[in-house]
């Protein structure tokens, strides 16, 4: 039987820094690379506020200053971003409120690869950042 997101969301795998062999992301040979979590992930995204968004290098980047590495390696950082994102899907299937669920949209661009994979599709993306644009103009 295929896993849950949420079993793949605790997979148990610890963040960590390793050092490069070889170049790879932009990060010399010798350079160290970020390897983040789901839950680190997950976290990160949490912390973008309503109304806004972040691009998933600048996460990346700023997981990487967090951690004192050159760069965040950008393979698992998409898969984390998927997992974090289906995960948040699947509360929602399941009971959770919009509300209380990881805003990934925030994160993800509704035109990028990784919104075309996601069960919900690109346009629940576009649609949640448009209903949060929406609301934030008229708090303004």
């Amino acid at each position: 039987m295929a896993k849950s997101w949420q079993e793949k969301f605790d997979n148990g795998r610890a963040p960590h820094v390793t050092v490069l062999d070889a170049p790879y992301a932009g990060v010399k040979a010798g350079g160290t690379l970020f390897i983040a979590s789901p839950a680190l992930i997950d976290r990160a995204v949490r912390t973008v506020r309503r109304g806004r968004t972040r691009t998933v290098e600048q996460l990346r980047n700023d997981l990487a200053a967090e951690n004192r590495a050159d760069g965040t390696c950008p393979l698992t950082t998409g898969i984390f971003l998927r997992i974090v994102s289906e995960r948040a899907l699947e509360q929602v299937a399941n009971g959770a409120s919009m509300a209380r669920v990881t805003p990934f949209w925030r994160v993800i661009d509704p035109e990028s690869p990784l919104a075309r994979k996601l069960s919900c599709g690109p346009a629940f993306v576009r649609e949640q950042r448009e209903a949060e644009q929406r609301g934030a103009s008229r708090r303004s």
